[in-house]
């Protein structure tokens, strides 16, 4: 039994632990909660500095800004470094409150020696998402064993303009998608209980990847309609379904207001509709951002107002605006003291959810056993294999014979580690803050300690490496870079052609550098307004083309490339995107066949920018140019469809059946097909099941995702997969903005791809319009048999 009292008494119920820890506070205590610190502000060349933290941790704090992300440390240092500052609060602080170490982990833990998985719509082309929750297990694990506590992903932001850069980083274009995807990242990540797990934080709220012009903090042209049926669908499902613990505001607008001054938003919407319990953190400088980018906040103190009225917690990354500035619009009566403990009891309602007054400290020995083990890299491998798209094989040019005479490798990508990481890995931020820095800080940052670059903070091969492991000295491996990323030089053209003249076959490793500083291509920051190949890429590709040596081109990008010409003659095509530590790995066992490819694309491909936006899921007045179709100069069909992947065997997909052709409101219907393998090697499928709505009150989508299950199948066999849905998953909102099911008829596509859906039927829905809450029906129900 514990003699500890009042809020220290770990028997007593949270909230009764808040109020009683709230009532102690002072003002200056309170707003210390509100508030965070980059972690090199309590550094001494990278070691704990006692005397820079006095001025800032006086008061307490509420949140430190990576501690592995903006730092040098590894693993055990980075554990040490966080007993320390936990020791601090607690022993030099009046009340002894903990803080709260927040990290990056879109793709893995952003750390040194944290394992690094593929970036996210890597983990999408899966369409795995129990791939994705093991994942975020790992990051739980990870992240705990060296006392962090939130993690600021996933992304739950639909992308449907590939030009945005943060498109890498995202599930996708489909709601449908994304949602199943963002609901198992934040499971994997939070755990059975925040005593253990790590708050995941969705993002970005909301409306913020469909910006214009493609453009990073730019507006969105969004109806309410759209926003709320597509864009806000997979918050809504991370919230209801997940549990989401915390959110993030978008930098952007919608019709007019910023998201961080968005009561109507965060307040009304997230917590008044969806029931949201959980914490809303800043964007990084968002709240600054009313007073200096919208410039719709007079002053920072009007600004610190507007972004705590309308319910955001917690400023990120340092304390700012609600620092001095919050004080004074306290002490001249523009902030009720109750707007401020109102946030103040969320902040601390979570720190004690999360067990930090009763487990600040963690286990310095432990942390070696849980960084970048066996077991690890194998999960990074399976996703990263599960991952790649077959786009293209003609002639079955794949999988290659180990055989092969004389191999030629070619390209910016082939011989880089770097390039296979996503933006929000950790050399990229490591090289953000020190851009940021150079460039005359422009977000007023405070001043870093020293930081060392390096690309290989967690082993990595590149993918020219891996082949001459794999292939040894019986086939002869010629290498030629050829051209950079960016850099528009073709003064290693002729070498390049001469490589791909001598060799069998040539594999060209192109795409990106993803990150946030000038010289990457694809990123947060990094938009584009076309979508080739960077630089001189598209141009060496040809090249090597014209000398009829058999091309396989391997896609290491952070966005779909709009390359038709290119996708028209190479003979194979595999899109890796940014595949991680095990990405060259993965490659090389698609290349040869030691793993049979079965992603599916999770965004459509464009031909070129003129088509944006393009996505499978349009109205029937959208998607073409009027009666005649095709656009003047290209068609206006995609690329590559979304959900399209081949495989190096052939399936076969039949017998659907639908327990019912008529159903209700409130009821379930299921949908039953048979998936063989007809070729001669095991493989895996993605069945695909979409929906339209017919006889609505308003325009509905052609077709919307409603369900899938990827399926893996030996050589002849055959499963059957049902899946049951509720009518209510096909509900809309009506012309006053009810979320309605009306009477019609639910139209039933099966099949591979959004474009290849061969298997048909129909649910007559009957009875009244029936108003319907989207709780428990987000996601159908799958079994394999």
């Amino acid at each position: 039994m514990s003699n500890a009292t009042g809020y220290r008494n770990p028997t007593l119920a949270v909230d009764d632990r808040v109020e009683d820890l709230l009532a102690q506070m002072t003002v200056d205590e309170k707003i210390g909660q509100l508030g965070s610190i980059w972690v090199y502000e309590v550094l001494e060349k990278m070691v704990f500095s006692a005397t820079k933290a006095a001025p800032l941790l006086a008061g307490g704090l509420g949140q430190v800004t990576r501690m592995g992300g903006a730092s040098s440390l590894a693993p055990v240092a980075l554990a040490d470094l966080a007993n320390q500052i936990q020791k601090y609060l607690l022993e030099q602080t009046r009340l002894g409150i903990p803080a709260i170490v927040h990290e990056e982990c879109c793709s893995g833990y952003m750390a040194r020696n944290a394992t690094c998985f593929p970036q996210m719509i890597g983990a999408a082309s899966t369409w795995e998402p129990e791939l994705v929750e093991a994942m975020t297990g790992v990051i739980r694990t990870q992240m705990r064993a060296v006392g962090a506590h939130q993690g600021l992903s996933p992304i739950l932001d639909i992308a449907r303009d590939p030009r945005w850069g943060r498109t890498e980083e995202t599930f996708g274009e489909d709601p449908y998608l994304v949602a199943r995807m963002g609901v198992a990242y934040v499971r994997g990540l939070q755990g059975q209980d925040l005593h253990e797990g790590v708050m995941a934080t969705g993002k970005h709220f909301a409306g913020y990847g469909v910006s214009e012009g493609g453009m990073n903090w730019a507006p969105p042209h969004l109806n309410p309609r759209e926003l709320r049926e597509v864009y806000l669908m997979p918050f809504e499902a991370a919230v209801k379904e997940g549990k989401l613990a915390s959110m993030m505001n978008g930098y952007h607008e919608v019709d007019g207001i910023p998201c961080g001054s968005n009561r109507a938003l965060l307040t009304d919407l997230l917590r008044g509709e969806w029931g949201f319990d959980g914490i809303v953190v800043s964007d990084y400088f968002a709240i600054n951002q009313l007073f200096g980018y919208h410039e719709i906040a007079a002053s920072k103190e009007v600004a610190a107002v507007m972004a705590l009225q309308a319910g955001l917690d917690v400023e990120l990354p340092g304390t700012d605006c609600y620092g001095d500035p919050l004080r004074r619009a306290l002490e001249s009566g523009l902030l009720s003291m109750d707007v401020l403990d109102l946030s103040v009891r969320r902040v601390l309602r979570m720190k004690f959810l999360l067990g930090l007054f009763e487990q600040p400290f963690v286990d310095v020995g432990r942390v070696p056993a849980v960084f970048d083990t066996s077991d690890q890299r194998v999960l990074a491998r399976d996703i990263a294999r599960k991952s790649m798209i077959l786009l293209k094989n003609d002639q079955n040019l794949l999988p290659l014979p180990k055989t092969i005479g004389t191999l030629a490798v070619i390209g910016p990508n082939a011989d880089s580690v770097r390039n296979l990481v996503g933006d929000y890995a950790y050399p990229c931020h490591i090289e953000t803050l020190v851009e940021m820095q150079a460039s005359g800080n422009v977000f007023n940052m405070p001043k870093l300690d020293s930081l060392e670059l390096v690309d290989n903070f967690v082993p990595i091969k590149s993918i020219l490496q891996v082949l001459h492991e794999r292939l040894g000295s019986g086939v002869d491996v010629r290498y030629a870079q050829g051209c950079d990323v960016l850099d528009v030089s073709t003064d290693g053209f002729a070498a390049a052609v001469a490589t791909a003249q001598a060799a069998d076959v040539a594999i060209l490793v192109m795409g990106d550098r993803a990150g946030l500083t000038d010289p990457c291509t694809t990123g947060e920051a990094r938009d584009r307004a076309e979508l080739g190949l960077p630089g001189v890429q598209e141009e060496l590709v040809k090249a090597v083309l014209a000398t009829g040596t058999p091309v396989v081109l391997v896609l290491v990008t952070g966005r779909p490339a709009a390359i038709p010409w290119i996708s028209e003659h190479a003979q194979a095509i595999v899109e890796a995107w940014l595949p991680g530590e095990e990405g060259a790995e993965a490659v090389v066992d698609v290349l040869f066949g030691d793993y049979n490819p079965g992603g599916k694309m999770p965004i459509t491909t464009p031909r070129g920018v003129g088509q944006i936006p393009i996505y499978y899921g349009h109205k029937a007045s959208g998607g073409r140019s009027q009666w005649k179709g095709a656009y003047v100069e290209m068609s206006n069909k995609p690329l590559y469809p979304f959900g399209f992947g081949l495989s190096y065997t052939t399936f076969a997909l039949e017998n659907l059946q639908l327990d019912r052709t008529t159903a209700r409101a409130g009821e379930t219907f299921t949908v039953s097909v048979d998936v063989t393998n007809t070729g001669a090697r095991a493989g895996d499928e993605v069945v695909q099941v979409y929906i339209r709505f017919t006889g609505a009150s308003v325009t509905r989508p052609v077709k919307e995702l409603k369900g899938f299950q990827r399926l893996q199948l030996a050589d002849g066999e055959r499963k059957n997969v049902r899946f049951t849905l509720a009518v209510n998953q096909c509900a809309y909102l009506d012309e006053d903005m009810r979320l309605v099911v009306e009477p019609g008829t639910i139209e039933v596509m099966v099949g591979t791809s959004s474009e290849e859906l061969p298997l048909r039927g129909a649910v007559a829905v009957e009875g009244e319009v029936a108003q319907v809450k989207r709780d428990g029906a987000f996601f159908c129900q799958v079994e394999v048999v």
